[in-house]
């Protein structure tokens, strides 16, 4: 089963930057992608990486991250100063950041009107502890028919 899990910005906003780190890590070790709310400092998304590198293990194998914001080009200055008012007051809540484990995730593609998340064949199959996968093989009957059957490894 594949499981996404949505983090309202309001649940890291009070956290230092290591705490936020900390929370998404978490989440993401249970293989599960986050859908966040907002997005991370540049620092911060440096300060993921890091972390993660120095984390990765035979279970673990690091994350993929894309983040997306709107970015309104040719306003007009009210409009613009306006825009930055509000940046300022409510931060960076704007956009939605996606993570997700590389055992499960393959790439993120980000597109102007969408964003195209790949996983890894069988990556729904992960069990909570990410040791056994379910698999299903196809073979033909003499009849023609084609037969499914599940199996656990």
């Amino acid at each position: 089963m594949l499981t996404i899990e949505f983090v309202p910005y309001s649940e890291i906003e009070n956290l230092n930057s290591v705490g936020r780190i900390g929370k998404l890590l978490d989440i993401v070790k249970q293989n599960k992608i986050i859908l966040m709310q907002g997005r991370l400092q540049p620092e911060e998304e440096t300060l993921l990486i890091s972390e993660t590198m120095s984390q990765i293990k035979k279970d673990f194998r690091g994350v993929e991250i894309c983040t997306i914001y709107p970015e309104e080009k040719n306003l007009q200055f009210f409009n613009k100063f306006k825009k930055e008012m509000v940046k300022a007051l409510i931060g960076h809540r704007d956009g939605v950041t996606i993570i997700g484990p590389s055992s499960v995730v393959k790439e993120i593609r980000r597109n102007p009107n969408k964003v195209e998340l790949f996983t890894l064949p069988g990556a729904s199959s992960f069990t909570s502890r990410g040791s056994r996968k379910t698999s299903r093989k196809k073979s033909r009957s003499r009849n023609g028919k084609v037969k499914v059957t599940k199996r656990r490894r």
